[in-house]
């Protein structure tokens, strides 16, 4: 018979080891940082964007399990690609779907303790009996003679040692057939696994969003190494000139030692962001399961499509509705609340029906065939210190859980307003820092003419490549921050959770947000 002490310790086991899964779910990275722009050397050239380099052991989306081994040849690679790669073989992934199974095998195992159980034994076995050890003595055989064969005759004869070689089959059904309160808990624990299902489906757009800033590392570090080269080619062509005109005796030897050292500079310039693309390649290898000495070429290139501002409220409202971590919180609301509905209905009484049937017999001879049905109701009368304790644990998980719901909700709605204004102001920088880039092309453009026309000497040159230089890595700095912002708004209102609308594909890079990447298919 299936006690109720054997429900409640499932059901102890099973929220227990709950919390341990969900504890052990991976935690969302933070935000990336887009305010860490820097500037190096006095050109101000340099790469803009930091490489993180945490450990996986504190941040699972940062790793991976590699799946494919290194290949001699360059990988081209696309967003949508990268995306795939990274829902397929994300460490941070792997362990929220590692937790989903171990939350639905613990749950089948708290609900067999309801379901119909049955089993079958089968035995023989040899027994041998001492008589006399159970209380019988040759003194009471004469008081029962006459009940045994063959009278007094038959007494002096029994024996006292008895071996029996005993076969027996049997089927045993056991059912629940009333326990209020264990239902309750079996439909807590459905709401826990959905709220665990909502939880991987919240990591799987974690991992997007982490791989889609990797992603955009890559870009915006292959921006600048391609704007250092171009610029550096303009210093080589400035330095030939000033070199020519040094040995012609029209410039002095301080205007080809200015333009040798802004040259040089810039070549310490690329030379560091040369080393900082190949880390941002690595780090994106690593969060996809690619070997860390695998070569790739990222095949998409900013700009993405630009993105029209949306109204914060119907934002919010949206974000309500799709946002995976929300609805996992409310399902974990409602198990609360069938908890506490569990608690109070402990003290309802409870029906169990087991029955058995067999055939048993001594070996090789006659077997019968025997059975048992009984119908068990518990009631229990005093059990008030346990009662009272669980009502106070489940009330205390109720009243946390609705405060989760409570502040995760404003949470949303800070990160939803704070993303679109993020998205407004990233927008407007790069309109200015493309225009600058613009202006700053124009105005060295115009000082090299006038230094090659002998009008005047190198340094309005070498100004104008250093002001180039920041208006670029400006420019690039603003395109990954306005890119960035979209990728964060996109999270925030919980597209790369569950699907994505039509203004997040197209564009370079092609389908930013994908249903076939957001999907793994």
């Amino acid at each position: 018979m299936i006690s109720r002490l054997a429900l409640t310790s499932w059901f102890l086991f099973a929220t227990g080891a709950h919390a341990q899964a969900a504890a052990s779910l991976p935690p969302a990275p933070a935000p990336a940082n887009t305010s860490t722009a820097t500037t190096q050397g006095s050109t101000g050239g340099g790469f803009p964007i930091q490489v993180s380099n945490q450990s996986s052991l504190f941040n699972p989306y940062l790793g991976s399990i590699q799946a494919r081994p290194a290949v001699p040849e360059v990988i081209p690679l696309t967003l949508d690609d990268a995306l795939h790669m990274g829902i397929e073989n994300n460490l941070g992934l792997v362990y929220a779907r590692q937790s989903e199974a171990e939350q639905r095998a613990q749950r089948l195992q708290v609900l067999n303790v309801l379901l119909p159980n049955i089993d079958i034994q089968g035995s023989t076995a040899v027994h041998q009996f001492n008589l006399e050890s159970e209380g019988f003595r040759p003194g009471l055989l004469p008081e029962f003679a006459a009940l045994l064969p063959g009278g007094a005759a038959g007494a002096l004869n029994f024996p006292f040692i008895v071996k029996v070689d005993v076969t027996q089959g049997q089927a045993n059904f056991s059912q629940y057939l009333f326990d209020w309160a264990g239902f309750d808990l079996v439909r807590a624990l459905g709401h826990l696994l959905r709220s665990t299902v909502q939880t991987s489906a919240s990591a799987r757009g974690s991992v997007v969003q982490n791989v889609g800033t990797a992603y955009l590392q890559v870009i915006a570090a292959q921006s600048q190494v391609d704007f250092d080269q171009s610029l550096l080619q303009t210093d080589a062509s400035v330095l030939y000139q000033s070199e020519q005109q040094h040995q012609a005796g029209i410039l002095a030897n301080l205007d080809e030692v200015r333009s040798r050292v802004q040259y040089q500079t810039q070549q310490q310039l690329l030379i560091g962001d040369q080393n900082t693309l190949a880390k941002a390649k690595i780090a994106l290898n690593r969060s996809i399961g690619l070997a860390p000495e695998q070569e790739i070429r990222v095949a998409d290139a900013t700009p993405f499509p630009s993105l029209d501002i949306v109204d914060p409220n119907e934002a919010e409202k949206q974000a309500l509705v799709a946002r995976q971590d929300y609805q996992s919180s409310l399902e974990q609301l409602q198990a609360a609340e069938l908890e506490r509905k569990a608690a109070t209905r402990e003290r309802y009484p409870t029906l169990i029906f087991n029955g058995d049937y067999g055939v048993t017999g001594i070996s090789g001879g006659t077997y019968h065939g025997v059975f048992a049905v009984a119908g068990t109701l518990n009631i229990p009368i005093f059990q008030e210190a346990k009662f009272r304790a669980d009502r106070d644990t489940t009330d205390f998980t109720l009243a946390n859980a609705r405060a989760q719901v409570s502040t995760l909700r404003e949470q949303i709605s800070q990160q939803v307003r704070s993303s679109l204004i993020d998205l407004r102001a990233a927008q407007e920088t790069v309109a200015v820092a493309k225009s600058n880039v613009g202006l700053a092309q124009t105005a060295l453009g115009q000082a090299i003419e006038r230094f090659q026309a002998g009008v005047e000497n190198n340094l309005p040159s070498t100004e104008g490549a250093s002001t180039l230089a920041q208006a670029q890595v400006q420019f690039v700095n603003a395109t990954f921050q306005y890119n960035q912002a979209k990728l964060n708004l996109a999270r925030n209102l919980g597209l790369i959770d569950v699907d994505f609308h039509p203004e997040w594909q197209g564009g370079r890079p092609a389908g930013v947000l994908s249903d076939r990447a957001a999907m793994g298919r």
